[in-house]
């Protein structure tokens, strides 16, 4: 026994008076909710109601078929309904049929980004297109960064076939035009549906798109019109540069396809610690140790720098352990401007550790001069 369908306009949610614009609403509102492709884990039940929300906005938004309807429900005097599979609309992911295309636009813009089916109306581009980009890391060490440098590198990457010059051909032979969609890459359909002509685009199936056909494909590249290689590539390192910072190479990525132009070569720089010397912005920062006379008398220090030479600088006397001196313009160069930070240095005094008897009776003289006491040994918590 078939089974019994559903009044419908119980199906759009309407009452029997409902005007063509109350039809057109709640049909919208019910395609965009029960569409396949929105429902993606209920797929099948999501398309029965599809289809019944489908035929009955077919049936009622036609006056005639609507009055029909209204007088002898769904088995009028012939069969009502039992044409078109009961007003059935099919449903692919091509396209569909017996829609108005801006009511497509509206219901289904939502969930599918402007497009049907999750493409999009514009045409296919079969002009030149730019290659893909590539990136590379490469790891430099602090004085690299502080100096500048230039490296060599190796890099696997696509290139144009030197056999067939990038055309895919096997030389001699020629790229034709493909026949079935003229050069255009695309094939366009008209179909008749209830509300008029609509015409739909797809990718041709011949050419995939790409408008030529090649019946005689390099033998190399086997019709891609690229190969993959070893190229060899010289990279200048600006001085300054930081970590994770990026040189861009203009023209050193993927070969484009169709006379486009090459991407471009990304390199990223990482720099190795130093066991001397840390960066901040723009600074170098570093610890210089000195001895205990030093800092009480003061000294002139030998103070080294990244680029391997050094300078001498004078601390006054009394200096403290944790006290830090500048010595300006020795930090890294900004890259792409006039500007140059400067070498910070913290001073740590170092206790000596053994003394000999003299030493330590001339350490002890200082002291009574100094009027110097031993601290009071404090209690512990424990009494």
């Amino acid at each position: 026994m078939a089974e019994q369908k559903r009044d419908y306009y119980e199906v759009l949610g309407v009452d029997k008076n409902a005007s063509d614009d109350e039809l057109k609403k709640a049909y919208r509102k019910l395609a965009k909710k029960y569409h396949p492709d929105a429902n993606p884990d209920n797929k099948k039940e999501a398309e029965a109601k599809f289809k019944e929300v489908n035929e009955a906005y077919e049936n009622l938004s036609d006056p005639q078929k609507r009055r029909m309807y209204d007088q002898f429900g769904h088995n009028g005097p012939q069969g009502f309904g039992g044409g078109n599979q009961g007003g059935y609309y099919s449903y692919s992911t091509s396209g569909f049929d017996g829609f108005d295309m801006g009511d497509l636009g509206d219901i289904f813009s939502s969930f599918f980004g402007g497009g049907f089916g999750g493409r999009t109306s514009s045409r296919q581009n079969n002009g030149p297109t730019k290659g893909a980009d590539l990136r590379y890391n490469m790891e430099i060490t602090f004085e690299e960064s502080f100096l500048g440098v230039e490296k060599e590198i190796v890099i696997n990457r696509d290139d144009t076939c030197d056999t067939c010059k990038g055309s895919g051909a096997r030389p001699g032979s020629k790229v034709e035009t493909c026949s079935m969609c003229g050069g255009s890459g695309q094939i366009k359909q008209m179909q008749t549906t209830i509300l008029g002509q609509m015409q739909t685009t797809r990718t041709c199936p011949t050419c995939h798109g790409e408008g030529k056909v090649i019946k005689e494909p390099c033998d190399t590249c086997r019709g891609k019109g690229t190969v993959r290689k070893q190229a060899r590539i010289k990279v200048k390192i600006p001085a300054g540069i930081d970590e994770n910072q990026t040189v861009v190479l203009r023209g050193e990525g993927a070969p484009g396809t169709k006379g486009g132009p090459k991407g471009d070569l990304y390199i990223t720089v990482h720099i190795k610690r130093h066991n001397v010397f840390t960066r901040q912005d723009y600074n170098v920062l570093c610890d210089v140790p000195i001895t205990f006379t030093q800092a009480t008398l003061g000294a002139e220090l030998k103070i080294p720098m990244v680029d391997g030479t050094s300078v001498m600088f004078k601390i006054p006397e009394g200096t403290q352990t944790g006290t830090r001196f500048r010595i300006k313009g020795k930090g890294f160069k900004a890259v792409n401007r006039n500007y140059e930070g400067d070498l910070i240095f913290t001073v740590e005094i170092q206790t000596p550790k053994r003394l000999s008897k003299e030493q330590r009776e001339l350490l002890v003289q200082l002291a009574k001069t100094m009027n110097e006491q031993p601290p009071v040994k404090k209690r512990g918590i424990f009494g």
